[in-house]
């Protein structure tokens, strides 16, 4: 049992800090921000001036994001978002909440988690019909079946894709990808690889994350194959990895769409040759199932490289 001295003591201890926790929160009440802060929070100042502390943290972020423009502009520790109190159960407790700019931003973007990208230029990632060039009236035809391919994609999955090819730096791969993101937002999963440095990439796997990345491919219900004609021809890659993926997604209805420098018969030309000799017979196989699998068209525009 404690004596009355040790009693006195604590007692008068306790009076101490209850004095400097409110010393602190008065002192901490002179900064405007930090006022408005707890006057939202609209709870009792005891319980408050537990909170001091984390209370001020929190009235800097608050106050930095009363004057921000951009997340371009944030200063707070992270972008885009702020160490906020919030009321739970009549307690406090601090966390990091999404800003008004941070939240457009995910919704702008959630979409992308249904695409797979695979070594492809960032900015594909942020692709628009809305954005896509219209000045060149050849490329109307093209934006046409664009539109009405997204527009029906929906409806029947089982459309035919395209095989597109034109010069370098016509936006051929833009095209498509502004389609899938497009369904993205409708929640229909797509990938786009970039086709040589796939083929790399999958010969440098082990087994089981070989058969991840090809099963991935062979069964995502929209596939872009981006730069088919720019990989250097081996028999592995054309018979082994190139002729499964699409037999499969034939038989399968799995829209498939294909982007090149090579028009088909030039395609057709270059996957004949290997290192091992030539295989006419072989590349014939690989041209008719993208045939059956696409429609082919020819993009001609300008360079948007230059």
């Amino acid at each position: 049992m404690k004596t009355l001295s040790e009693q006195m003591e604590e007692m008068g201890l306790k009076k101490q800090i209850q004095k400097d926790l409110e010393k602190a929160y008065d002192e901490a009440l002179k900064n405007k921000h930090f006022k408005e802060l707890v006057e939202k929070l609209n709870m009792d100042r005891k319980l408050l001036m537990k909170y001091t502390t984390l209370l001020e943290e929190s009235s800097l972020d608050y106050a930095n994001c009363k004057k921000c423009k951009s997340l371009l502009e944030c200063k707070n520790k992270i972008t885009g978002y702020a160490y906020l109190p919030m009321k739970i159960d009549g307690n406090l407790e601090f966390g990091y909440q999404a800003c008004s700019y941070q939240q457009k931003l995910q919704q702008e973007t959630a979409h992308l988690k249904n695409v797979y990208f695979f070594d492809m230029p960032e900015e594909l990632k942020n692709a628009k019909i809305s954005d896509i060039y219209m000045e060149d009236e050849r490329r109307f035809p093209l934006i046409v079946w664009i539109n009405n391919f997204v527009k029906n994609y929906v409806k029947d999955s089982k459309q035919k894709g395209l095989y597109l090819h034109g010069s370098f730096g016509s936006g051929k791969t833009y095209l498509i990808a502004a389609a899938f993101n497009e369904l993205a937002k409708k929640n229909i999963r797509s990938a786009i690889i970039y086709w040589p440095e796939f083929l790399r990439d999958l010969k440098s796997s082990f087994d089981t994350d070989f058969s991840e990345k090809f099963d991935y491919i062979k069964k995502i219900p929209l596939l872009l194959i981006d730069d088919i004609g720019a990989e250097t021809v081996t028999e592995w890659g054309r018979d082994e990895i190139l002729g499964p993926i699409l037999q499969y997604r034939m038989q399968q209805h799995l829209t498939t769409f294909f982007t090149s420098n090579l028009d088909l018969k030039t395609l057709e030309q270059h996957l004949s040759i290997t290192r091992d000799g030539v295989s006419k017979i072989k590349a014939r196989r690989i041209i008719e199932r993208i045939n059956q699998l696409t429609e082919e068209q020819k993009l001609i525009s300008k360079n948007f490289r230059k």
